[in-house]
């Protein structure tokens, strides 16, 4: 069966994915009862603003709060203020945002709740830092791991490390009251520690870890940060911590929920879907040449499925910066996948981030068709330099090939659909 229009389908398959994981549809089954005594709502992160919508609309009873957003992602609330703050790289809005939710939560008694909603991008919006380290100091250490490279795990071993609020830290701050925490997951393996650097979550990583990071990618730190990270009172609280026995953590939406509402879509339109992985790391542009080797096999050979197919995956990817161009991780990996598909006819592809921001760019992604490189070429592009420069966002701009959304609201990581038709 052939797609009438692969583009369509593509864009239509990232749309139920997305949809799948829509605040407003999937969190009002997700609410706890309300307490006793008062509610109070905080939040950080890419959906946090939709998240506080949702709740506002189906919560019964007295509520009050504040959430940080990234700039662009708010939504209108009533009785939860919305702050919006940079990312990725923290800003002094989110500290300051930081700063108020912490001092919300304290002298809170046994009958209060704390509804905490969490999702991807809360690491850099939720950023208060600890002891005597500066803003200036977190900005530069995100600058330098967001480049070297470093997977999102490795990235919120360090935040957490030099945090006043993160790694477990505002349930600590919220204690006796009750914690119930909403989570909509963007990291490979759903881990509640890692998303948004578990603000709610008790700790398993050390702060020898996040020296043990830093050095692996080697990241200078100025003296305050290194002694903050050899004085163990600045350690996170761990699992089994009795301070913690009234937090409770939900996750609400997956990567892998989303992928399996891509999946029937797929079907309903004749095209056999096969989920190659919801937790797919590991550089762009190597995964996308992955990708490619199991598309052309599903088209030459009928493995690992037989076409009409789509493969999908999801996860989260990285890039190691080392040009001057513009690009996400979504569009590099579109890129790399063009190259290595070289042209083969009937494989089309869409890679986009689920929030709509692919990195600090205006676009979700892009598509892949099987003339991308004919065109580009034919505009004077060479497609190997614009990858090699990490300029995949002006090759597909000039293309009209970028896939753009704007801000979702909501958060579950990487979508990559992969569409054999023949």
């Amino acid at each position: 069966m052939a797609a009438s229009d692969p583009c369509v389908l593509l864009r239509s398959l990232f749309d139920a994915a997305v949809a799948a994981a829509d605040p407003a549809l999937i969190l009002p089954e997700h609410l706890p009862k309300p307490p006793k005594g008062r509610t109070i709502v905080v939040g950080a992160g890419k959906a946090a603003a939709a998240m506080a919508a949702a709740v506002e609309k189906h919560w019964r009873g007295p509520l009050e709060g504040l959430v940080v957003t990234r700039v662009g992602h708010g939504a209108p609330t009533k009785l939860i203020r919305v702050v919006e703050a940079g990312h990725p790289n923290p800003d002094a809005a989110g500290m300051a945002a930081a700063g108020e939710i912490l001092a919300m939560v304290h002298g809170l008694t046994s009958d209060d709740l704390v509804l905490a909603l969490i999702s991807g991008g809360g690491s850099a919006l939720l950023s208060l830092p600890g002891g005597e380290v500066t803003l200036a100091d977190k900005q530069a250490i995100t600058r330098a791991l967001l480049k070297s490279g470093a997977r999102i795990g490795e990235m919120n071993i360090v935040r957490k490390h030099l945090s006043a609020i993160k790694g477990g830290r505002l349930a600590i701050a919220a204690a006796p009251a009750s914690v119930v925490t909403l989570i909509l997951s963007d990291v490979p393996g759903d881990d509640p520690s890692v998303i948004a650097s578990g603000p709610t979550v008790p700790d398993a990583s050390t702060l020898a870890d996040a020296r043990e990071v830093l050095a692996r990618y080697r990241i200078d730190v100025p003296p305050r940060v290194a002694a903050h990270l050899a004085d163990p009172l600045n350690e996170t609280p761990k699992p089994g911590d009795p301070r913690l026995l009234r937090v409770e953590n939900r996750l609400v939406a997956t990567p892998r929920g989303s992928l399996l509402a891509a999946a029937a879509k797929a079907r309903e339109a004749g095209f056999a879907p096969l989920i190659l992985g919801d937790a797919i790391e590991g550089e762009a542009r190597e995964c996308a040449i992955v990708h490619a080797g199991i598309a052309l096999s599903a088209a030459r050979n009928g493995e690992p499925v037989r076409p009409p197919c789509v493969l999908l995956s999801g996860g989260e990817t990285t890039v190691t910066i080392g040009g001057q161009g513009r690009g996400g991780r979504d569009s590099e990996f579109a890129l790399s996948l063009a190259i290595a598909l070289d042209g083969r006819d009937g494989i089309f592809a869409l890679a986009a981030d689920t929030d709509g921001i692919d990195g600090g760019e205006d676009n979700a992604g892009a598509i892949v068709t099987p003339d991308t490189l004919v065109r580009a070429r034919a505009l004077g592009l060479d497609p190997r330099a614009r990858l090699d420069d990490n300029d995949s966002y002006s090759l597909f701009a000039a293309l009209g090939d970028l896939v753009v959304t704007g801000p979702t609201l909501t958060n579950v990581d990487d979508f990559r659909a992969i569409l054999v038709d023949g």
